[in-house]
């Protein structure tokens, strides 16, 4: 698979602007991106600019704390896939895993699951919060809740995706058909190319432009 199908090109800060979600979509466009990876109020507007396109339109759910009830995440979700996003990253309740809650995670991510209606469902775990225990137990809460990936970061937490954490990931989900997501901190293509080589099959980035321009080098 060529570099540029790794990359979902993001654009989740709070002060975004419409014209910058258009460049973005251009940007896509002209890289042959995997997806653009907006907040839920662009989902309809980056649709329409990528309509005739093979780049997917992913949204977030639950960003980026993962602590609102399954019923909202649900509904984010339905209200999102109406407006034609094709993939969602969903946060998961953090506190709940910390506290062992595991069948409350599990049922959590199949909230959103279902209402993705077969579409491609990202788990984030949020790492940097979690023990490498936490982590594992985590990823099984995606496998057991028929989600597609398992991902690293927000991005706007403590820290973001590291070699370690990936490898880990690819491990605890190995043979169950989970691929795994890293994201948050991934800004050349030195630090894509060490994610993929750890287990990645995508990579969140903001700086997908500077990864494909250091990847002709």
């Amino acid at each position: 698979m060529k570099l540029s199908k790794y990359i979902d090109h993001t654009l989740l800060k709070a002060d975004a602007t419409r014209a910058q979600i258009a460049k973005l979509c251009g940007e896509a466009k002209e890289n042959d991106f995997a997806s653009v990876c907006v907040n839920s109020c662009y989902v309809a507007y980056c649709k329409s600019l990528l309509k005739d396109t093979d780049v997917k339109v992913c949204t977030v759910i639950g960003f980026p704390l993962g602590a609102m009830d399954s019923v909202s995440k649900a509904y984010e979700t339905k209200e999102a896939l109406g407006n034609g996003a094709d993939e969602f990253d969903m946060v998961i309740n953090i506190g709940a895993l910390k506290e062992g809650n595991t069948d409350y995670v599990t049922d959590d991510i199949a909230a959103v699951v279902n209402a993705a209606a077969g579409k491609t469902v990202k788990v984030i775990i949020e790492t940097c919060l979690l023990t490498d225990e936490e982590k594992v137990q985590a990823c099984k809460c995606a496998v057991a809740a028929g989600a597609t990936f398992v991902k690293t970061s927000t991005g706007f937490s403590t820290a973001g995706a590291n070699e370690h954490d990936v490898r880990l990931m690819a491990e605890a989900v190995k043979g169950t058909g989970l691929l795994v997501k890293a994201a948050g901190g991934i800004r050349t293509y030195e630090d894509a190319k060490k994610m993929i080589e750890a287990g990645a099959s995508r990579l969140g980035c903001s700086a997908g432009i500077a990864i494909i321009e250091g990847s002709k080098k």
